[in-house]
């Protein structure tokens, strides 16, 4: 394996850069798997503090060569190890030899579940030691029938497995399988280590099963006391823990006899009984199925002016908004909501909106209303968007509401009701009663220790939201590894609207190949905008934020959703929003006093960030600070924030304010105590109250995104943690119909046009690049030519630049302004030598429309890391007949920072054409006064 250690896997070019600079030695190198080719290898070498990418192919042979300077003949080799070996000699066409290989770094044992240390270590990378079909001696120690036996673990286990159980399995399929293989081969049979490890794994049982016996009896006896034998375990009392296999089959088998035979034995008797007394069954009324109503009118009490009070009363079904005045009773005003042109929400006082009406031509009314709160603020704008589309006239929704849910089950059943979850009521930002059951467009379900079964636990949420919401919903996906589901349901009209609907998972637990921790993910299209959806259940453990860290990026990394044609751009670009959910697992880094003792429950230095809380707070001091709710306490030490912080996870994401209490760890049963301690056998492990269940989301720049709540429920208590919920108004766009059909004219044709973009990459590579364009607009991705200037300077910066001859003219494959104004342009940066990407990107097309070229600035991304910035000037032509546009649906609420005019129900005349505040999509950033990547300072000469 030594000769192995300079193959690195799937590691990043980020990472390998890292681990090269810490070599520090010109001819340091190492091998990783190509990001541009299936199977392939990049050979990273540093030369000069500089990164020489060379891409290792095979051909179709399985030979592998590397492509060097041309002039240089290609050398072929069967392996890996063989090529590695020639080019340690110099004359091979690189900048240097090879001659200090960078090892790779063993990862610490892998914890597979809440509280439980798992039973298998990391399993080593192995060098793939032949690439075509010659054989060649075997590098790893493990042989191709353990690599089926593990594979076949992995198939055939979708249950929530014991995690202990699965440990050993893990230890005995990784390590000891081989040996009993060698014995066989050697003629002795007995498999020892298979039985040793089914002895271990079954110890505990015996116990279990004598407890389980003895329940089974009593109840068995108080039905049919005088014909029952009693247990031979029974006889000699509980016994203790024996790993003799016969005698654990003869209790399983007695539990099995027993399971099968008591229902029948209950049934029995209590049917003689009836007959005996004369008791008469009470008949079962059975609830006729929940039929449809239509939403009640509403009505809020709101203040006008200093001191008037009026009720506004919204009627969803006939379309109206009715003023009526408290004092005498009768209605004032109504409003048709066609007459409704704009609500307008401040944000300087909370629960104030206004809302403007057409009245006479060129002459609009505004009314001023201060609601007592913001939340009943929000349910009165959420009904008149749900008036507004209900009425339109259009024959595809331009707004959709999602619902998103997590729950770590805790592998308990679920309760019999689940109405809290499904309506968004509890604690934190909830929904207002008035509106929790309006029922969502897509309801997306995500569970972590789900002990159900696939089947059993979608009809459970079908016929909770047909329950609640007298609607049959759909089902567009179930994606399952082992405890880790996803569902996705929707309403039944929308069922025709999603198309390419795509699953995927990745095992992040045991040496990553066991399912006990991971991810599930489900990408779609609704019409025209692209949705994808991950639940994940990262590592466990205060101590574990590097492995969460390593979990999400694994995750990132190899989840299969989205546009193939998309397969090389960073997961979070590939949609056009996408939710990130379920049990992080992140905890409270902090020191934390329990009684006489003092445990730290995170990694170092995080004491000093503890804000107003004491360096080592007690337990009584955290409950202190959630009972009073002061919240941004707690969570200035939460890992998530900290990580994210620092860039390290969740780059660019949003999550809504936390106002709930942490969701981990309760005493089952209750809401009111926290379960602190834990006992294992490696001693006492300490759960400060954490926000282990997360609801985060990412979209791309200038599209419509609202988050209407996020909370969690305070009445299902059957786990230890719980469920969150968060629900969210999306803007959608459909398929763009032009109204004048191709081919009626001269065609007109948009274009995208370029005049310079500069890129700044933290590499310490010298490559020429160049950029690929990718959008659903353009027929084919387009490529730019390599970039004309090029500075490296700055150590650990690589500056390049395009001028406009080198960047092509983009012609969209259709010209309208309202076609483009939806449209999204995805870059990304690549090496002439490797074809790897360096970074990409997202440009919104709405803000670029017009004839003068307009600056953008935006981050670049691989894998989850930020690898740069990029800036220019660009432009989006319109033909001058294809510019005519309408306003969406969710444009008509806007937001206003300062309360500038003062409250007055007088009419106006605005001037012609009407000027109205136009929304701001909330994920979209404003603009920002200087460049974002610090290297432009540097490059630019300012201090």
């Amino acid at each position: 394996m030594a000769a192995a250690s300079w193959y690195h896997r799937d590691i990043s070019r980020v990472v390998a850069e890292e681990l090269l600079a810490r070599a520090g030695r010109d001819g340091a190198f190492l091998v990783r798997d190509s990001e541009s080719v299936a199977g392939a290898y990049a050979l990273c070498l540093l030369f000069q503090r500089h990164v020489h990418t060379y891409r290792i192919l095979p051909d179709d042979e399985g030979l592998l060569s590397v492509q060097t300077v041309q002039g240089i003949p290609a050398q072929c080799f069967h392996t890996l190890p063989d090529l590695i070996s020639a080019y340690q000699h110099p004359d091979n066409g690189l900048v240097t030899p090879l001659l200090y290989p960078v090892h790779r770094a063993r990862r610490a044992p892998d914890e597979d579940s809440d509280g439980e240390d798992g039973q298998g270590g990391h399993v080593a990378s192995a060098v793939p030691a032949m690439v075509g079909t010659r054989p060649s001696a075997p590098i790893t120690g493990r042989t191709q029938i353990p690599q089926q036996l593990h594979q076949r673990l992995q198939e055939q286990v979708h249950s929530s497995p014991a995690s202990d159980f699965m440990g050993f399995l893990a230890e005995y399929l990784n390590h000891h399988v081989q040996l009993d293989l060698q014995a066989l081969h050697l003629g002795h049979p007995q498999l020892r280590h298979l039985s040793t490890t089914l002895a271990m794994a079954c110890r505990a049982l015996h116990s279990e099963i004598d407890f389980t016996l003895a329940g089974l009896e009593t109840l068995a006896r108080v039905f049919d006391p005088p014909l029952l034998p009693r247990s031979p375990a029974r006889e000699q009392g509980l016994l203790p823990s024996d790993p003799d296999l016969e005698l654990l089959l003869h209790k399983i088998s007695t539990v099995n006899s027993l399971l099968s035979s008591l229902e029948k034995k209950v049934l029995k008797s209590l049917q003689e009984t009836v007959s005996r007394h004369n008791l008469a069954l009470p008949s079962v009324v059975v609830a006729p199925p929940p039929s449809a109503k239509p939403l009640a009118v509403q009505s809020f009490e709101v203040k006008v002016g200093k001191s008037q009070r009026v009720l506004l009363m919204v009627d969803v079904e006939s379309g109206t908004v009715t003023i009526t005045r408290r004092s005498s009773g009768s209605s004032e005003e109504v409003i048709p909501q066609d007459k409704i042109l704009q609500l307008i929400k401040y944000q300087s006082v909370q629960g104030k909106v206004r809302l403007v009406c057409a009245r006479e031509s060129q002459k609009s009314l505004s009314r001023d209303f201060i609601f007592p709160s913001a939340r009943k603020r929000e349910a009165f704008c959420q009904l008149l968007q749900l008036m507004k589309i209900q009425h339109s006239n259009l024959d595809e929704p331009e707004l959709i509401s999602v619902h998103v849910g997590t729950w770590n089950m805790g592998s308990t059943p679920p309760p019999r009701s689940l109405a809290s979850w499904l309506t968004s009521r509890g604690l934190g930002h909830t929904q207002d009663e008035t509106t929790a059951c309006i029922p969502h467009d897509i309801y997306v379900i995500g569970t972590q220790e789900n002990s159900l079964g696939d089947r059993e636990w979608v009809e459970f949420l079908r016929s909770s939201l047909k329950t609640l919401m007298a609607i049959d919903y759909r089902v567009v996906a179930l994606q399952c590894l082992w405890s880790i589901k996803i569902v996705v349901l929707v309403k039944p009209e929308h069922e025709r609207r999603i198309s390419h609907v795509h699953t995927s998972s990745v095992k992040t637990g045991i040496a990553n190949t066991l399912g006990n921790k991971g991810a599930v993910g489900v990408s779609f299209l609704f019409n025209g905008t692209s949705f994808g959806f991950v639940n994940c259940h990262l590592a466990s453990g205060s101590e574990k934020t590097h492995r969460r860290n390593q979990n999400y990026s694994d995750i990132l990394h190899s989840l299969v959703l989205g546009d193939k044609c998309l397969g090389g751009f960073d997961l979070t670009l590939r949609f056009t929003h996408l939710f990130w959910f379920g049990d992080l697992n992140y905890r409270l880094d902090m020191d934390v006093e329990v009684g006489p003792h003092r445990y730290h429950t995170g990694l170092g230095g995080a004491t000093g960030a503890l804000g107003i809380i004491n360096p080592s707070p007690s337990t009584q001091d955290i409950l202190a600070h959630i009972t009073k709710k002061e919240f941004q306490t707690l969570l200035a030490v939460d890992q998530l924030n900290l990580e994210r912080e620092k860039n390290k996870v969740f780059l660019q994401f949003s999550e809504g304010d936390i106002s709930f209490p942490p969701t981990y760890r309760y005493e089952r049963g209750s809401r009111d105590t926290y379960v602190w301690q834990k006992f294992k056998h490696t001693g006492v492990r300490i759960n400060v109250p954490s926000w282990c269940d997360r609801i985060l989301w990412k979209s791309h720049p200038e599209t419509h995104m609202v988050c209407h709540s996020y909370g969690c429920t305070d009445d299902i208590v059957t786990s230890d943690h719980s469920p969150v919920f968060a629900t969210f108004e999306v803007g959608v766009t459909s398929q763009f119909v032009p109204k004048e059909a191709p081919g009626s004219g001269p065609e007109a044709l948009a274009c995208i046009e370029w005049e310079s973009i500069e890129v700044i990459l933290k590499t310490t590579s010298r490559s020429k690049c160049y950029i690929e364009f990718h959008s659903y607009c353009l027929e084919e991705m387009q490529r730019s030519g390599e970039n004309t200037f090029q500075n490296c300077d700055i150590p650990g910066f690589l500056k390049l630049g395009w001028s406009s001859k080198h960047l092509p003219v983009l012609n969209p494959i259709l010209p309208d302004l309202e076609y483009l104004g939806d449209q999204h342009l995805l870059l990304s940066i690549k090496g002439v030598e490797s074809c790897e990407s360096y970074g990409e990107c997202c440009i919104a097309m709405r803000s670029m429309i017009g004839s003068t070229a307009q600056q953008f600035e935006t981050f670049l991304f691989h894998r989850g890391e930020e690898t740069g910035s990029m800036r220019g000037w660009m432009r989006v032509r319109v033909p001058k007949d294809r510019c005519s546009t309408r306003e969406r649906l969710y444009e008509w609420i806007s937001f206003e920072e300062e309360d500038t005019e003062p409250a007055t129900d007088a009419l106006t005349c605005p001037k012609p054409p009407p000027q109205r505040l136009r929304s701001r999509p909330r994920s979209l950033p404003e603009p920002a006064a200087g460049y974002t990547n610090p290297a432009y300072f540097i490059f630019e000469g300012a201090s």
